[in-house]
């Protein structure tokens, strides 16, 4: 891992990275010494790590529970090459918008894809960070993403004995649940009951192929993008829960 720039701002100290090809960043308190909990952000289709969205959950994971954050490109994104796939990918959307098809079933295939190329290199950015002094090994990590942030987080999260605690959504069963059949860590699920995207019941059918114990279900009214602001509050006390409280030992309190 090798750190190209730093800057902070707000008492948030922001690090660009590079590992092998893969873009990222890390967030972490300006003053951070010693171990801490790990949040890693999944960032959505045609996003990046640095997506205005993203930078917000960060700071506010960093400023309010002391928390380090990371985030990378995944393939074919930001700072990331696009591939002949890519762009057979994009020009698909456009036909099936002319010819008034569905979305879903596309972007899932595509999704897939992706979560294939991008679950080893989370996995290496994972050990990459656990060697930083600001993260330490063998602590609480905590896994955020919804729709491509999810198809990736799923997988990832279900062959990722690391992780402790996972926010998923805006998904469906259909490339899923096999993998979320071997998820048994708390989850909280995110579901947009209009979501124009994602049918319905194929969210409620992933949310139901969890294995985990404690999972919970957020619906709530509006389209795909349209998930209420309040629901970062809900993530951040999730996460506080799991990483801080639950399980995780003094050494990782701060």
């Amino acid at each position: 891992m090798r750190f190209t720039s730093q800057t902070t701002s707000n008492g948030v100290s922001e690090r660009l990275f590079n590992l092998d090809d893969i873009p990222g960043v890390l967030w972490s308190p300006a003053d951070a010494a010693g171990s801490r909990p790990l949040v890693l952000l999944g960032h959505g289709g045609g996003q990046h790590k640095q997506a205005a969205g993203l930078v917000a959950r960060a700071h506010r994971y960093v400023t309010a529970c002391g928390f380090a954050v990371a985030a990378i490109d995944v393939p074919g994104h930001g700072g990331r090459p696009r591939t002949e796939q890519d762009e057979r990918f994009t020009a698909g959307i456009g036909e099936r918008l002319a010819a008034g098809e569905p979305l879903g079933p596309h972007i899932a295939r595509h999704n897939a894809a992706l979560a294939a190329r991008a679950i080893p290199e989370w996995q290496a950015t994972l050990d990459a960070l656990q060697k930083l002094d600001c993260v330490g090994a063998g602590g609480p990590v905590g896994f955020w993403g919804v729709s491509l942030g999810s198809a990736i987080g799923v997988p990832f999260t279900a062959a990722e004995s690391r992780i402790t605690a996972a926010v998923f959504g805006l998904a469906g069963h259909e490339t899923l649940a096999e993998a979320a059949a071997r998820i048994t860590v708390p989850v909280e699920f995110l579901l947009q009951w209009d979501d124009e995207m994602v049918p319905r019941d194929s969210g409620l059918a992933l949310f139901g192929a969890f294995a985990s114990p404690e999972k919970t279900l957020h619906a709530n009214p509006g389209r795909h993008a349209g998930v209420p602001a309040f629901e970062l509050e809900s993530s951040e006390r999730f996460f506080t829960r799991h990483l801080l409280e639950g399980g995780a030992s003094a050494e990782f309190a701060g």
